[in-house]
């Protein structure tokens, strides 16, 4: 029978254990602009930032001085 030649550590033991697996991002559309982006995040489009389908944010507007 096979014996290792060092003890492995705890940390390498329970990786191997472990059952939490890598997943990919959800990834939403925006039903106003098509733009993809992550759930639950703002995402600039043209110069705006939208957050479920609203402009929060404008960088195209004139500011006045």
């Amino acid at each position: 029978m096979a014996h290792p030649k060092r003890r492995q550590s705890s940390t390498r033991r329970d990786k191997r254990r472990t059952h939490y697996k890598a997943t990919a991002p959800q990834i939403a559309v925006d039903s106003t602009t098509g733009e993809a982006h992550l759930y639950h995040r703002a995402h600039w489009h043209e110069g705006k930032l939208y957050y479920r389908g609203k402009v929060l944010i404008d960088n195209n507007t004139e500011e006045v001085a």
